[in-house]
């Protein structure tokens, strides 16, 4: 779709954005995104899977550990799982774009299938200027919103074979961790089992034997972002599982930790692009 009308059941947002956030029953292991922004800005984020997105207007910018990339019509972002990232618009008129959030389990799968890649799969890659395959994964969109399973499904292992072909390579292997490392990953452990009430960070920090600044250090330098924004996006993505579950947003928000309703859509919105409600609604449809 090339940033014009939004298809079924989209989420109306400010003037001149709209967004919808599913899942297709036909295509397990992948979400969709379909959506046009202008002013909404992504804060510092990271997925469990990968992102996959073919901009069909404007100009998306992404801000990643090494730098600002920009891709406008045409152009592809690919993101690797647990890749620290933000987005905004990178012209006034803001940006569309169709986005496919393929499970590792998908990609290694079809990595397997189809091409000569060893250990695990992902792109070495960011941007690339694709019109072809771009309008490949608009096609997935139409044939998932459409109920073609069959066409849906083709199409995803064509674009997902085609993307690793040029631009994928081997995930770098996992090194024994260091000091900062192994600490950063305690932190980690510890907010993820007191996500609704976490310590602060001066008594995570004595916990674990380290100081406040060096705990933020080790924790930005392994997950690209400090606990506290770790832990927000942690708190949605426990959210969004859930939602999925069929949990409403009130009962959601206390479960993972946010004061309140409102407090959970706020960060839900900004983090996942679309409000928790319409999420929910999206995977009960």
């Amino acid at each position: 779709m090339g940033g014009g009308v939004p298809g079924a059941h989209a989420t109306p947002r400010v003037r001149g954005e709209w967004a919808r956030h599913w899942r297709y029953a036909g295509l397990p292991g992948l979400d969709l995104l379909r959506a046009r922004y202008v002013r909404h800005s992504f804060p510092r984020h990271a997925h469990d899977g990968f992102v996959v997105c073919a901009v069909t207007s404007g100009v998306e910018e992404v801000g990643l550990r090494q730098g600002t990339v920009r891709a406008g019509h045409g152009g592809i972002i690919m993101i690797n799982p647990e890749v620290a990232h933000t987005a905004r618009a990178g012209a006034p008129e803001g940006w569309a774009y169709a986005t496919l959030y393929p499970s590792s389990e998908v990609v290694a799968e079809i990595a397997g299938e189809t091409t000569r890649l060893r250990g695990t799969p992902g792109f070495d890659r960011t941007v690339a200027q694709d019109p072809h395959l771009g309008r490949l994964i608009t096609e997935i969109h139409r044939a998932a919103e459409a109920g073609n399973a069959l066409a849906a499904d083709s199409l995803l292992r064509i674009v997902v074979a085609r993307l690793l072909r040029r631009y994928g390579g081997q995930l770098p292997t996992r090194t024994p961790l260091g000091a900062g490392a192994r600490t950063a990953a305690r932190a980690r452990a510890v907010l993820e089992e007191s996500m609704a009430d976490p310590p602060p960070l001066e008594k995570l920090a004595e916990e674990l034997g380290t100081s406040a600044f060096a705990l933020l250090r080790a924790f930005r330098d392994a997950y690209g972002m400090p606990p506290h924004t770790w832990l927000t996006d942690a708190r949605v993505r426990r959210a969004r599982r859930l939602l999925e579950a069929g949990s409403p947003p009130a009962e959601v928000a206390v479960a993972v930790g946010f004061t309140d309703q409102p407090h959970l859509n706020r960060h839900f919105t900004r983090i996942v692009g679309v409000p928790p409600g319409a999420y929910r609604r999206a995977r009960s449809a």
